[in-house]
């Protein structure tokens, strides 16, 4: 069997340059020692793998899991972290980790079916709510090294530094982004960990009908801003995106008791920060900026 794939070189190169040209041809030894160490034996890689290689396998006495190896090797030691962090709370377990080798052993989730499979988006929205609430409250864990929310938008500031005013995006988009972001860092009354990325297909079920959270990417911020990440994906379900928005945000806020208008415009601010990301791509950055007014709308 094979354990990695044969476009799998070409993906890891696509997204990281040339630096992750070493890292793939290093990819059998790390997968040799990390069954080595871990007493695991994997089974086959995960479909469309893309950013880490992971795999399905087996400890050695028999438990499912999941194998991640990752080129960042800090992000991965900090969304092991933040799991840590949400043990008990409905997080998969990270059974063993080496962050030096940059590998990780977890839970595997079985079935493991996505909350995306969910196309009634109302019940959808009920487990979402769920699922968050129970994440919610945190204290931040001490000597931690998680992304502070200022931080996560630094691609602002990366604009600037290289367009000023006189860039692609629309400047009083961006003007407007950079005010509110500041307005909303400056208001935070609740500050948690974060899962950062809590969107519908990082939620899976299980065989016995319980949702857990994988692949957090560990922030530290406004808990309003952990709802942007579902708001964002399958928009069109049940509904235009403006009713889907309307409708997700009004179940949020009311049974999480969170304010309707700093969700708003925590996602105005994403929808620029995703146009700011998609110029550093190459990408498209127009609909970053529909997000943002599909926010402003709210």
């Amino acid at each position: 069997m094979t354990l990695i794939p044969e476009n799998f070189h070409d993906t890891m190169v696509g997204i990281y340059g040339s630096r992750a040209e070493e890292w793939v041809r290093s990819l059998p030894d790390l997968i040799s020692r990390s069954e080595a160490q871990f007493d695991i034996k994997l089974e086959a890689p995960f479909k469309n793998l893309s950013y880490n290689y992971i795999a399905h396998g087996k400890t050695g006495k028999g438990r499912p899991i999941v194998l991640k190896l990752s080129i960042e090797r800090k992000e991965l030691a900090q969304e092991m972290q933040a799991l840590n962090a949400f043990a008990g709370r409905g997080a998969v377990e990270v059974i063993e980790r080496n962050d030096q080798l940059g590998a990780a052993v977890l839970e595997q989730v079985l079935p493991g079916t996505p909350l995306s499979a969910m196309l009634d988006d109302r019940a959808s929205t009920e487990i979402f709510c769920e699922v968050l609430g129970r994440l919610r409250s945190l204290r931040v864990p001490e000597e931690s090294d998680f992304h502070q929310m200022r931080r996560w938008f630094e691609a602002f500031v990366r604009y600037r530094n290289r367009f000023g005013t006189e860039g692609p995006l629309p400047d009083h988009c961006l003007a407007e982004a950079e005010a509110i972001l500041q307005e909303l860092l400056a208001t935070t009354t609740e500050t948690s960990l974060l899962h950062g990325d809590l969107h519908q297909d990082n939620i899976l079920q299980n065989s016995e009908g319980n949702w857990a959270v994988i692949d957090p990417k560990g922030i530290i911020g406004d808990i309003h801003f952990e709802t942007i990440q579902y708001l964002l994906n399958y928009v069109n379900r049940d509904g235009d995106s403006n009713t889907v928005l309307n409708r997700r945000v009004e179940m949020i806020s009311q049974r999480l008791n969170l304010d309707r208008s700093r969700i708003a415009r925590w996602g105005i601010a994403r929808g620029v920060l995703e146009a700011c990301w998609a110029i550093e791509g190459g990408a498209d950055w127009r609909q970053g900026i529909s997000i943002s007014e599909r926010f402003a709308k709210l």
